[in-house]
């Protein structure tokens, strides 16, 4: 599998909660569509194990057949339709990408 992974944070004026329901509601909803897409965990962030670490609300793991095939999610209309709706959360993110390895089964 060949993952998008999203570490996400709320607009200052949302609350926790507000932005989890936001997020595995009426954002996923768009984001379902998207061409290729085989599994999506999200986690709920509730703590922070370091200071450092403190201020991210959630986590998405978005996993496709192949680095090819998530580079046509992110060329689709699907994908631009799901950051059009994301300009409308103002939180912040983090995107990275790579390749899953399985390392305890």
């Amino acid at each position: 599998m060949y993952n998008l992974i999203l570490m996400a944070s709320r607009p200052e004026d949302w609350s926790h909660e507000q932005f989890i329901e936001w997020w595995r509601g009426e954002h996923a909803e768009v984001t379902y569509p998207l061409p290729g897409l085989r599994r999506w965990l999200h986690t709920d962030v509730q703590v922070a194990l370091e200071e450092r670490s403190e201020g991210w609300d959630g986590v998405s793991i978005l996993s496709f057949d192949s680095k090819e095939a998530l580079d046509r999610a992110l060329a689709s209309e699907e994908w631009a339709a799901a950051i059009k709706h994301v300009g409308r959360m103002r939180g912040h993110r983090i995107a990275v990408m790579g390749e899953e390895r399985t390392m305890v089964g």
